[in-house]
């Protein structure tokens, strides 16, 4: 449970070695830059250096023209190359020009296609009237709509079957409409129209320069292949030109992200006459491989200090954490990444939530089958949550293994637990007699986390040398021995039958240590060496805090019984299981095995979502509340190699 050693670092040098110090610092990958103001008050003679980032524009103008063609641009070496930003800038004003062009000139000729196939389309519906649609169109006296109505407004014309004009002259039919025409003479058109539009008539627009359908049909069909060879011709052209040019497009485009990227260290660099100052943060580990290159470059003056001398800094946050825990960085990360003198808590939640989730969620074969599963996501599609389902599908397994349940099946195990002398398996989740074992586990499995996240919580506050929050708080000391004594005592008294509860134990281990956490604002004051340490009025925040303590205990009381859900879970899988079998035995024959399987399915998707997140919300409001404030910021390094 660590983060990476982190050094300050400081770049002063002239003006004229700048270029040479950013690319050193941007090909790095590890410099992380920060605001020089941040480092130094007095730097009203400073100027910034850029105030926007001139590579933007030409950049993503470049990517946009070049994202639309659909073609991938490799990265390449460009520590060579060095044109000047007008030649960058006219580079990729021509080229996406160009592709702009011969796009344009292509999706054209796609849309002439695309109008010409639905006018074939269109005409065929009426392909069995020989006459000429023109003709029929500029009628005089009388207005003619081809379209089509649903098969269902149909029917309802004959509900105006005692007006004449209501008709519609059916030409052809599919599935769902019919393709015809109706007439109206002049003075009854909207009210014509108006019927129709009622019965969801859809308009056609047919167009025919003295022409039947069939011979519009006959014409455009000679004309499709003169477009589509058009439309390949076209997009040869530009795929000529991408080929033609993918060299220089791929150097142009490497070198304008690497200098946008660069741009991001510039924009924070201040300068001072003929010198300028860059600063920000870098790995320990680096700390000798960043010095050598940089000591290679004129004029240049390097200052390095620790993280740890630099706190008032707020350092970066690079989390180190074993392969096992790694994955679980991501639930961190959403969270919040620690401060630097904070406890990285992705290893505790590493080994948590594996627990419980297998607990909630034990099943032998549906936990096999969730480990796959994660495999795949993150093989497949390199889902982080791939990562995290894999360890929880095995701990799954392992807890499916001890209650003895194999996709539903609680008895299929026996015969391994025959060989280590029992009859059949040892617990049986839905036994009446268990459930209480249950509850009082889930319970136990709260408030062992519970204290262990307290004195995490001490150790947290003692590295921050907040040695009041570490004796005093509700996770102090103070908190740790009474919330131990009070339900250790209740423990013993209620379950146990041993009578520990004498009034010495309520008034040193239960009494005495609520009072200090009443009295925990003051007295960490008092202990941190604050001037101010007492309040303004001792009534008022006697006053104030009695209604606090309320809430106090409450928090206690309900994120203990929050881990009941832990219990409920186990008995919820077996209890959605046996339904299962219920509906399968009901069915029987064939449909036994398919029910099964079907109800295994959706009891292991459905379960794995909820167990997933009943596990991280006990991680982040009952746990993490305890010790962890996730308020640091986390390592951004300028990363030319993220490009890839």
């Amino acid at each position: 449970m660590a983060v990476s050693s982190m050094q300050a670092v400081n770049v002063i040098g002239l003006m004229d070695y700048i270029d040479e110090v950013i690319t050193v610092l941007g090909e790095s990958d590890v410099f992380h830059p920060d605001e020089v103001t941040n480092f130094y008050d007095d730097v009203l003679d400073f100027t910034h250096l850029q105030v926007k980032n001139s590579y933007a524009e030409p950049l993503t103008n470049l990517k946009s023209a070049l994202n639309s063609t659909r073609r991938e641009f490799k990265r390449v070496d460009v520590s060579d190359f060095n044109p000047s930003f007008e030649e960058l800038d006219s580079f990729s004003a021509k080229t996406t020009a160009d592709i702009d062009a011969l796009i344009s000139e292509r999706e054209k000729l796609k849309d002439e296609l695309s109008k010409l196939k639905h006018n074939i389309e269109t005409a065929a519906h009426f392909a069995g009237l020989d006459v000429e649609i023109q003709k029929v169109l500029k009628m005089e006296y009388m207005k003619a709509r081809f379209g089509r109505l649903p098969k269902d407004s149909l029917e309802k014309l004959k509900a105006y079957k005692d007006n004449d004009y209501v008709d519609f002259a059916v030409c052809t039919e599919d599935k769902s409409h019919c393709w015809g025409v109706y007439f109206a003479p002049l003075s009854k058109v909207k009210e014509i129209d108006s019927i129709f539009e009622g019965l969801f008539f859809e308009a056609s627009d047919l167009i025919g320069e003295d022409e039947t359908p069939v011979e519009r049909i006959e014409k455009d069909k000679k004309q499709l292949p003169i477009l589509e060879n058009e439309v390949k011709e076209a997009q040869k052209r530009l795929d000529d030109y991408l080929d033609e040019n993918n060299g220089k497009i791929c150097r142009y485009l490497s070198k304008l992200q690497e200098l946008y990227l660069y741009s991001g260290i510039r924009s924070k660099a201040l300068q001072h006459g003929n010198s300028f100052i860059i600063v920000g943060w870098i790995p320990t580990s680096q700390k000798k491989k960043l010095k050598k290159r940089l000591n290679k470059i004129k004029s240049v003056e390097l200052d390095f200090s620790d993280a740890k001398n630099e706190m008032d800094k707020h350092p970066p946050i690079k989390l180190k954490n074993c392969f096992l825990a790694k994955p679980f960085e991501f639930y961190t990360e959403m969270y919040g990444v620690p401060k630097y003198n904070e406890i990285d808590p992705t290893f505790f939640i590493a080994i948590t939530y594996v627990i419980i989730f297998g607990i909630m969620f034990a099943d032998l074969g549906q936990g096999i089958c969730l480990s796959i599963v994660g495999l795949l996501m993150w093989k497949l599609k390199k889902m982080k949550i791939g990562k995290i389902l894999f360890p929880c599908g095995l701990s799954s397994a392992v807890f499916g293994t001890l209650f003895g349940s194999v996709f539903g099946f609680e008895h299929l195990l026996d015969p391994m637990f025959r060989m280590f002398g029992f009859e059949e398996k040892p617990f049986e989740v839905m036994a009446s007699e268990n459930t209480n074992t249950i509850i009082l586990g889930a319970i136990g499995i709260g408030v062992l986390l519970l204290i262990v996240a307290m004195f995490l919580n001490v150790y947290t506050s003692i590295r921050q040398k907040d040695y009041g929050r570490a004796l005093f708080s509700t996770s102090g000391v103070a908190g740790i021995i009474f919330y131990s004594a009070l339900v250790g005592g209740l423990t013993c008294e209620i379950f146990l039958g041993i009578h520990i509860m004498s009034i010495l134990y309520i008034i040193g281990l239960i009494v005495i240590p609520f009072i200090v956490i009443f009295f925990a604002e003051p007295l960490s004051g008092l202990v941190n060496g604050k001037e101010n340490w007492q309040p303004e009025s001792w009534g008022g925040y006697i006053v104030e805090n009695i209604f606090e303590s309320i809430e106090v205990l409450l928090s206690y009381v309900t994120n203990t019984m929050s881990f009941l859900r832990v219990g409920a879970f186990v008995l919820v899988h077996a209890g959605m299981m046996l339904v299962v079998f219920v509906l399968a035995e009901t069915v029987g024959g064939i449909g036994y095995w398919a029910i099964v399987v079907i109800g295994n399915i959706l009891v292991m998707v459905l379960e794995a979502l909820l167990v997933a997140i009943q596990v991280l919300r006990l991680e982040y409001y009952e746990m993490f509340s305890r010790f962890y404030s996730g308020e640091g910021r986390p390592f951004e390094p300028i990363k030319v190699s993220s490009l890839d």
